[in-house]
């Protein structure tokens, strides 16, 4: 758990070496309200699943993967 912690510091210290930070405020709020769309969309009876993800949303697989494990692990999907 505590390496975890210090991942995430890290990342956001590197993303806010290299982003501006009212740009990443923006990313930030983006994210936020994508993934209460993302919550929203599979809270009706469908399967949870990267490909229905990206399919629907524009976004890479790799993205949709991201995403999905993202609100599984912060329980905001089962």
């Amino acid at each position: 758990m505590c390496q975890k912690l210090v991942d995430r510091v890290a990342q956001s210290q590197q993303l806010m070496a290299v982003a501006d930070p009212e740009l990443l405020v923006l990313f930030e709020d983006w994210l936020d309200e994508l993934e209460q769309e993302v919550i929203g969309f599979f809270a009706q009876p469908r399967p949870v699943n990267p490909e229905t993800l990206a399919h629907n949303f524009g976004l890479s697989l790799r993205g949709a993967t991201f995403l999905i494990s993202k609100l599984r692990r912060e329980g905001k999907l089962s």
